[in-house]
Formats: C-alpha cells, sequence, structure tokens
C-alpha cells in the first residue's frame, strides 16, 4: 500500500483510559492514523483498577510500556491463601509461569500510572489528534451503517469540546472504549444495564505496612476464615483490604469510622496492640454486563463498554487491555488490505466477546462463590492445598488466573517488526 499511512480518514478512538489508549496506540504503531476524543479535560486520576496480570504484561512490553510500569508499582511473585491466625492454607509462586510469559508475576499499581505512558508513545507516533475535554453528542452511519457485517462507508460523529464548540467529522471506524456509562452505546441504541451481585465491596486503604506486622503476609493474600473472608493487596506505597459486604447491610453503618475500625481489627489480629492507619474507606457496587455483540455497524466495542465483571481476581481492565490489542490489530488488518471483507475483525471481536463470557466471568465469580458458607469452605481449602501440591494443577490455575490461556499473544520477532513496517511502505 502506498502513503505514508494507511487510512486517509482517521479512525475514532472515544476514551483515553486504559483500553482506549492501549487502542489507539496500537493502531499507530502500524501507520493508522487515530482521533483519540476524552470528556474529561486530563487523565482520569481517580483510584480504579491497580492489578496487571503477565498476560497484559506481555502486551504492554510489546508496546514498550512495560519496563516503566514495573518501576512505578510492587512486583508481587506470589498468592498466599491464609487464615486470621496467621496459618498458610496454600501458597502459589508466580515463577512456575516462567515458561508461558516473559513476565512471571503479577504487578500491584495504579491504572492512572500506566495511561500517562501510554499517552506518551502514543504522542510520538506522530499519528494522533488527542482531543481532551470533548464530549461525543451524535454518532450516525455513512453510506451504509446497521449492526454488523460489511458496512460502506463509515461513521459521522458530533462533538462539543468545552467551550460549546460542535464539530462533525468523518471516521472509517470509532472504537468505543468509553466505559461502563458509554455514550456510543447509547447512541447506537444498544442494552446498556448492568446485573448487580448480590453483595457489594468494602474497600480500606492504609498506609501502614502491614506485611511489616503480619508476620508472612505475601502482597497478595486471601484470608478465608469463617469469622471473616477478604483480600489483601499489597500496593507500592499502601495496602487494600477488600470485604464483600451483603446486600442490605446499611452502607453508613458500614462506613461508620468505629465500624471500619472493629473489621480490620478482626481482619489483621496479627497486629492486635499495633497501630494500623486508616486512611480512606469507601464502597463500590459489583455487577456483570455483557453486549450481545460488539459491534454496531462500523462502531466498535472495547473494555467497560462491552463488559463488566466482578473485581474478584483483578480480572475486567485486564481482559479491556486485551479487548483493545486484539480488535486494533484486526481493524488495522482490514484498514491494510491483508483480507478481503471484515471476517478477521467480526472473528476477533466475537473471540473477544467469548473470553468473557466463558473465561473471564465464571473465573471472577468461582473466586467469591461460597465465601459465606462455612459449610464449604474445608472442602475449598481442601482443594487449593491439593492445586498446590501438584505443579500442573498449580500452573493450570496460574496460567487461568492470569488469561495467559485466552489472551492475544504478544507479536515477537519478525512478525512484529513486519507489521510496524507495512505501516511505512
Amino acid at each position: 500500500m502506498s502513503g505514508d499511512t494507511v487510512s486517509r480518514e482517521p479512525v475514532a478512538v472515544v476514551g483515553a483510559g486504559p483500553v482506549g489508549l492501549t487502542a489507539a496506540l496500537v493502531l499507530a504503531r502500524t501507520g493508522v492514523r487515530v482521533t483519540l476524543l476524552e470528556s474529561r479535560e486530563t487523565l482520569a486520576t481517580e483510584s480504579r483498577a491497580s492489578t496487571f496480570h503477565p498476560s497484559t504484561l506481555d502486551l504492554l512490553d510489546e508496546l514498550g510500556v512495560a519496563a516503566a510500569l514495573r518501576r512505578q508499582g510492587r512486583t508481587v511473585d506470589r498468592v498466599q491463601w491464609r487464615d486470621l491466625d496467621g496459618f498458610v492454607h496454600a501458597e502459589l509462586d508466580y515463577s512456575l509461569l516462567a515458561s508461558h510469559t516473559g513476565h512471571p508475576y503479577r504487578l500491584h499499581v495504579e491504572q492512572a500510572r500506566l495511561t500517562p505512558l501510554l499517552l506518551a508513545e502514543l504522542t510520538a507516533t506522530g499519528l494522533a489528534d488527542i482531543r481532551f475535554g470533548t464530549t461525543v453528542t451524535g454518532a450516525d452511519h455513512i453510506g451504509g451503517g446497521g449492526t454488523g457485517g460489511e458496512t460502506g462507508g463509515g461513521v459521522r460523529l458530533r462533538t462539543e469540546d468545552a467551550a460549546g464548540r460542535v464539530t462533525v467529522t468523518r471516521h472509517p471506524y470509532v472504537l468505543a472504549a468509553d466505559g461502563s456509562r458509554s455514550a456510543l452505546r447509547e447512541l447506537a441504541g444498544l442494552p446498556g444495564t448492568a446485573e448487580e451481585y448480590p453483595d457489594y465491596a468494602l474497600r480500606v486503604v492504609t498506609g501502614t505496612p502491614l506485611d511489616e506486622l503480619v508476620p508472612g503476609l505475601a502482597p497478595l493474600s486471601y484470608v478465608r476464615d469463617t469469622r471473616a473472608s477478604f483480600s489483601a493487596l499489597g500496593m507500592p506505597d499502601h495496602w487494600r483490604l477488600i470485604f464483600r459486604i451483603p446486600r442490605g447491610t446499611d452502607r453508613d453503618a458500614v462506613l461508620a469510622p468505629e465500624a471500619v475500625r472493629a473489621r480490620v481489627e478482626q481482619a489483621l489480629p496479627g497486629a492486635a496492640g499495633k497501630a494500623v492507619r486508616i486512611d480512606d474507606a469507601h464502597t463500590y457496587r459489583l455487577a456483570r454486563f455483557l453486549l450481545p455483540r460488539y459491534r454496531a455497524g462500523r462502531v466498535l466495542f472495547a473494555g467497560d463498554a462491552a463488559h463488566l465483571t466482578s473485581t474478584a481476581g483483578g480480572l475486567n481492565m485486564n481482559c479491556g487491555i486485551h479487548d483493545a490489542v486484539e480488535t486494533g490489530r484486526a481493524l488495522a488488518s482490514v484498514l491494510r488490505g491483508d483480507a478481503p471483507g471484515e471476517a478477521a475483525l467480526d472473528a476477533a471481536l466475537e473471540r473477544r466477546r467469548s473470553v468473557v463470557e466463558t473465561a473471564v466471568i465464571p473465573r471472577s465469580e468461582a473466586r467469591t462463590a461460597g465465601l459465606d458458607s462455612a459449610a464449604e469452605l474445608p472442602a475449598r481449602l481442601a482443594s487449593l492445598r491439593r492445586t498446590a501440591a501438584d505443579p500442573r494443577s498449580a500452573v493450570d490455575y496460574l496460567l487461568k488466573a492470569s488469561l495467559l490461556d485466552v489472551a492475544p499473544r504478544p507479536l515477537k520477532g519478525d512478525a512484529h517488526a513486519d507489521l510496524v513496517s507495512q505501516a511505512h511502505r
């Protein structure tokens, strides 16, 4: 293909979170011009997802940002299950994945540390028109449209900036990565109601180094006990304790300072008599959602705009980044004319949806199933001990927990070089 880029009109990517920025960078790295639209004035900085799995780090390494992200995060080399008294039921070492990934560990770091790295790389391509403070207010298909398959023309977007100026632009495709309240999803008339789980989450944040107070506490620990069950995540500069709270429990009562303090003291008996500073406590809902199809004509969906899952296991954001990579690669292939029609793109979108339906949602839900049942707990713990004792079972568990079995594989060596070089032919 002649010319400096593979598309005369830019692909629009809506949303400058990890998913949108990843998709935009994948496209730009293969020579596709992109227009990145973000309704916020700047990148989001609030606390959100904080877990990056090996499969995701492999892909971020391909994009040139994994090393810088790791320097800002906390490397987690094992996952641990323990009880309130400090007895370790089971422990799995991520080094078991050394032959399956270039990153045999989990990384704990705020997603807000990733987005500036992706933005810098995207800017450096010279192929991105980045517009913050710009909201999409309309989307119409041109010369075709419909809900799937090959659709001629493109998409006409109407946007409004912070000053109220309205702009109309045309794009061959639009990739919607604009979150769980996706405006593009609403404009396309697609369903968007999530199904809430029968509990919600309480997250307690402390700057106290819990691993110095609780002997042997791993930076990824699941406490499973008939008295209380929760997750403990060690971040670079703080710890997070995440509790499941049954639906119907009064949130104001749960968040009362004395109630939070009592819950933390019960959760950390190993730190009894030692001050654990509580810096923040807040609740958030847990819900599941899955679009019936990841496209509406030339509008494609990825990340939270396409799916939501339980936060257990930290799978949803990682899956969204995988969406961005696989969809971006397939879309670039279509725009390069590597194959006639859009079969490769439709196949990629269907694979991404199938991963959520058959792997991400079931695995996430399985993490918390039966936690409130004292009768089921012994059997679950015995199963974990058997898994830890059998190297094959341990590897299988970690592969699935890291989504390595369903993630797009990183392009290496000649395959990656060929993909990038095609952008400049």
